[in-house]
């Protein structure tokens, strides 16, 4: 179940959680169609929906969750697509140009700027974990996703 089933199991509209929760309507509308996820707003917002419905924030979470596995140790969701949150705007478009590069490459083309952007995005990863604007993980997560790198590489 998402927030709009829960929703509208309950008869309650988006604009009246709004009013509610004082969570402005766009979030509430992002949230409930799916363009935005309980898990990256902030823990006041989840807590200011999950009061204004009487339920509590792992509920809450749970409309949004399905489906989704954690690690028993750590707590943290398997998909660790959460690291990509966050990040610097010079970074993500690294990433972007990384991404477009390997489409191409994987689907057999050739492209001229390949190892300009991967070492572009490589360079970033290493300047924003330097300046702590990302996590030493993230840096890895990225390193590993976009780069293709292995943790234990020498490059890494």
């Amino acid at each position: 179940m998402n927030l709009q089933s829960y929703l509208d199991r309950q008869n309650i509209t988006k604009y009246r959680l709004s009013k509610l929760s004082g969570v402005p309507k766009t979030t509430v509308i992002d949230i409930c169609t799916g363009k935005s996820s309980l898990r990256k707003c902030s823990a006041y917002t989840v807590q200011q929906l999950a009061k204004a419905l009487g339920c509590t924030m792992e509920y809450m979470m749970s409309l949004d969750d399905a489906g989704t596995e954690y690690d028993s140790k750590t707590g943290l969701p398997m998909n660790r697509e959460y690291l990509e949150c966050g990040l610097p705007p010079y970074l993500k478009t690294s990433v972007e140009n990384m991404i477009a590069s390997w489409e191409k490459v994987d689907g057999g083309e050739k492209d001229a700027h390949w190892d300009l952007y991967w070492c572009e995005l490589n360079a970033d990863i290493n300047s924003a974990e330097v300046e702590q604007e990302i996590s030493s993980e993230q840096a890895g997560y990225l390193r590993e996703k976009y780069l293709r790198m292995k943790r234990g590489d020498p490059d890494d």
